[in-house]
């Protein structure tokens, strides 16, 4: 795939060892690093040094923690491209993610797509594991599925409903608002099983809490964030009922057809499907 077609960015907030092996994972797969954009969101660690390493396309420095929101919209509008692939920096990608995943969205005809992910521990061969993963499941695709661990945008996504929204107090809600935009105009998102990538899990967040004085049990969003659903109690738990229900049917129908799904945690080194 020409590289001009997408681009990257990912926010991060100390954790430099995270970010180094994202990158690293990057390089190993022949990633061109000049269409990554790194948004720094005021790291008190060796990011920026270890950054000033790498030849990345971008570098964004904040002075403080800005969020989610405006850290990914930096990154999104610091380079331009036909697809905008915005991610965690807790993650290792596999070979051929970037072209699998973009590929099973134009071959279904989504706007907005995740890969498949392996959450938890590294005590497995995740180069083994999802070069089976990717080939077993290729082409599939949960329909209606969406996850903000990584999500490939298409450009005319950013011009029906907008950017994320650029509101630090939000604390990790932004990618709930905008998964609700796209719902309510139609715009058609997925996840596919052809592309993986192994999730650390919630690393950023993490900081941010402990930032924060909270507990790891702690949320981080403030109850006051529902109202900018503009939805009511009772239409937000039928809502969510409804997920439920379709994440059973497409986890009874992902482990019959292929004996995984495309989403897996790593627990007393054995592989959970949910």
């Amino acid at each position: 795939m020409n590289p001009a077609r997408y681009a990257l960015t990912f926010a991060c907030y100390n954790q430099v060892e995270y970010t180094r092996q994202c990158i690293d994972s990057m390089v190993r797969h022949g990633m061109d690093l000049s269409r990554l954009i790194v948004v720094d969101n005021g790291s008190k660690d060796a990011t920026r040094d270890y950054l000033l390493s790498v030849p990345v396309g971008g570098r964004i420095y904040n002075d403080a923690n800005l969020g989610c929101g405006v850290a990914w919209n930096q990154g999104a509008l610091a380079l331009q491209a036909e697809w905008t692939i915005v991610m965690n920096n807790d993650v290792l990608v596999s070979a051929q993610w970037i072209e699998s995943l973009i590929g099973v969205a134009e071959q279904r005809g989504l706007k907005v797509i995740s890969p498949a992910l392996i959450e938890g521990l590294l005590d497995y061969d995740f180069e083994a594991f999802s070069a089976m993963a990717s080939q077993k499941m290729a082409g599939t695709a949960r329909v209606g599925g969406r996850h903000a661990v990584c999500l490939a945008v298409h450009k005319s996504v950013w011009m029906d409903v907008g950017y994320f929204q650029p509101v630090p107090k939000l604390l990790g809600y932004e990618d709930t608002l905008f998964f609700h935009e796209l719902e309510k105009a139609k715009i058609p998102m997925g996840i596919t099983g052809a592309s993986w990538l192994h999730h650390y899990g919630s690393v950023t967040q993490t900081a941010m809490k402990q930032e924060r004085g909270l507990s790891a049990k702690d949320g981080l969003g403030y109850r006051y964030n529902y109202k900018l659903l503009n939805q009511s109690w009772l239409a937000r738990k039928l809502a969510k009922s409804e997920r439920v229900a379709q994440q059973k049917k497409w986890r009874q129908e992902e482990l019959a057809a292929y004996a995984m799904t495309m989403h897996g945690l790593r627990e007393d080194g054995q592989f959970r499907w949910i």
